[in-house]
């Protein structure tokens, strides 16, 4: 059995503001307009053969969002929550306890969630001799052949160059001359961190060279258990895990290490100038995503998501327009502006956590407007789910149907509300809406009060199990 195994954990700041701690990069439709990143990857992985229900390892924030976007996608997949980060070793670690419990002699087929392959047909002929490896007991990794002096990638040396072999070394981030080098004696290859293994193989060479973190991981998954759509792990155990990656763990300690060079295209979009380079560009040089108008401007990336954006007489820049944010960086520094959101974390502001559009496992809200003492949203609840059953102590909602049918309850009161009806929910009332109809449920809410932060919500009860 070969296991496709999602890797969906990070955040992908560097993508900001676009990507947000609670609505990371894998989960932004940021190459194809219509799929994200992690549902490209989770579509490329049935494309080149591999049939079986994916693992997907993420953290226990992004469960809703990821479980969402699996169902969008029409993949049925086993999704293991992380209760806390530990990195890639302890990941995929669980991934591989959870492997075995579907066979004894499964293959994994490691890939982050975040990255971009578009020629299949290239990856799956990869693919095809690093499983044999695998089969053999070799701990596979695809190294990706170098197309230029490329800076910002950690690089694999290979005993023999241009075919699948030992691996020699791994190579830290080069300076440019040294990149140039690698490039010029061939033999080096990019470290793509996609790899290929048995999952019994794998935690054999864990419990190896890394006991700590098996022990950690084989005491968390024993206490493993079923929550909705989700595995969840013992939480104590797991922290007890030291936070290692797979390459510093296994890859560079392991004799088994092998690469299979990989000549297809990939991109692990780590910044906006990956994006420039992915799309086509006009006469001028220029990427234009959303309503964006250029004169005289050249090799821009320019991405607006709400309104118009108008670029005149600049170039080189990547531009990035959010409803509440936006960035302007030139493209060669586009990895700086994980610095705007340190300064973000360091005030104590939201922009780096979560867009003005909040996705909850019943549906979304999305902010209007704000004031000193009301805030004003608009709630879409999907058919069929609810709520929670809630009071808040400093706030007061009014609540008015745009389209489709409310069942409200207040105090000992349910009652259905329909389109231009409205209802009101004084401070300290315990209230519940949910949708009973087959059509999403579109609302206006108007809150008044002291205080209006979303940390003001006693719940009562939740069906999503959330406290």
């Amino acid at each position: 059995m070969i296991i496709p195994v999602l890797l969906a954990g990070g955040v992908g700041s560097r993508l900001w503001p676009m990507s947000r701690e609670l609505f990371p990069k894998q989960c932004i439709n940021l190459v194809d307009s219509t799929k994200s990143l992690i549902q490209q990857t989770a579509e490329r992985s049935v494309s080149v053969g591999m049939a079986e229900a994916p693992i997907v390892v993420c953290n226990d924030e992004h469960r809703f969002l990821i479980a969402q976007q699996m169902a969008d996608s029409g993949i049925k997949a086993d999704i293991v929550l992380e209760p806390a980060g530990r990195n890639t070793a302890p990941a995929i670690a669980l991934a591989a306890f959870q492997a075995l419990s579907r066979d004894a002699s499964a293959i994994m087929v490691v890939l982050p969630a975040d990255h971009v392959i578009k020629n299949h047909a290239l990856f799956g002929s990869a693919l095809e001799e690093a499983v044999s490896q695998a089969k053999s007991g070799q701990i596979v990794t695809f190294g990706v052949q170098p197309t230029y002096a490329e800076t910002g990638y950690g690089y694999i040396q290979a005993e023999s160059k241009d075919a699948v072999s030992k691996v020699k070394a791994f190579k830290e981030k080069p300076d440019q001359q040294t990149a140039e080098a690698y490039l010029a004696e061939g033999g080096y290859y990019w470290n793509s961190g996609m790899f290929v293994f048995g999952a019994q193989a794998y935690l054999d060479e864990l419990k190896n060279l890394q006991p700590a973190i098996f022990a950690a991981v084989e005491k968390a998954y024993a206490g493993h258990h079923s929550d909705l759509d989700f595995i969840r792990i013992d939480a104590d155990a797991f922290a007890e895990s030291p936070s290692d990656s797979i390459d510093y763990a296994i890859m560079e300690k392991t004799e088994k290490a092998m690469v299979v060079p990989y000549t297809g295209d990939w991109n692990d979009i780590g910044a906006w100038a990956a994006l420039y380079d992915l799309n086509e560009k006009d006469e001028n040089g220029n990427v234009h995503m959303g309503d964006v108008l250029t004169h005289d401007a050249k090799n821009n990336f320019i991405r607006s998501e709400s309104r118009l954006v108008a670029a005149i007489g600049v170039e080189g820049l990547a531009i990035v327009e959010t409803k509440d944010a936006v960035a302007v960086v030139p493209r060669e520094r586009a990895q700086d502006v994980k610095f705007i959101v340190n300064q973000l974390k360091a005030a104590g502001r939201t922009e780096h956590e979560i867009h003005t559009k909040v996705y909850r496992p019943w549906g979304a809200y999305e902010g209007v407007d704000q004031g000193k003492r009301h805030q004003v949203k608009n709630i879409m609840v999907k058919p069929g789910e609810k709520l929670s059953v809630q009071m808040h102590h400093h706030r007061a909602e009014h609540w008015i149907v745009v389209s489709g049918t409310a069942n409200i309850t207040i105090g000992e009161e349910t009652k259905l509300v329909s389109e231009n009806e409205s209802v009101y929910i004084p401070l300290g009332e315990v209230h519940a809406l949910e949708n009973p109809g087959k059509i999403p449920l579109e609302l206006i809410e108007v809150q008044t009060g002291s205080y209006l932060g979303e940390d003001d919500i006693v719940r009562f009860t939740d069906r999503y199990g959330r406290s």
